[in-house]
């Protein structure tokens, strides 16, 4: 593993030697609740918290630029975009999903730098389902966060790379 020395203790890998590239990654992930009532007051805009979709967004950003603060041995990177979507919507019974419906989030980070940013967008999935989960862990206590996971990888070394493809 590059984050070990030959002695075994970690350490942030080198990367001044590596040319600046535009790296993309997407992630996404789901948040889905138990039981139809934050979902309804998530579409009509009635949580008391306020606007949990346009929130949720904004703390994916925010997370996204929190990165290195979070994750140990994260390198800070110049991010030179970062959009997150938010998207609610009714479940699906014919998949087995419950019928409390779900929200989608979607996040692309971008940046013109020696390092990837699949960190930077797994964290801004993550924040803004937390957000999503804090504003409505009020009236569903089974929310559940899943189904996390980079679905493309632009740039680099290794180069360009899409789930299933």
């Amino acid at each position: 593993l590059p984050h070990l020395t030959p002695s075994g203790t970690a350490h942030m890998v080198p990367i001044h030697t590596k040319p600046d590239t535009t790296r993309t990654a997407v992630v996404s992930g789901v948040v889905t609740f138990s039981n139809p009532t934050a979902l309804h007051l998530i579409k009509t805009n009635a949580n008391k918290k306020g606007d949990v979709l346009a929130l949720a967004r904004i703390s994916g950003i925010m997370a996204a630029k929190k990165c290195p603060d979070l994750v140990v041995l994260c390198h800070p990177v110049m991010l030179s975009s970062v959009e997150v979507d938010v998207v609610a919507s009714e479940s699906d019974s014919e998949h087995g999903e419950t019928a409390g419906g779900k929200i989608t989030i979607t996040a692309r980070v971008t940046c013109n730098g020696k390092t990837g940013v699949e960190m930077e967008a797994l964290t801004a999935v993550m924040g803004a389902a937390l957000a999503v989960v804090d504003m409505c862990k009020a009236v569903d206590k089974g929310i559940v966060v899943g189904g996390i996971r980079v679905i493309e990888k632009r740039g680099g070394r290794s180069g360009d790379w899409v789930v299933g493809g």
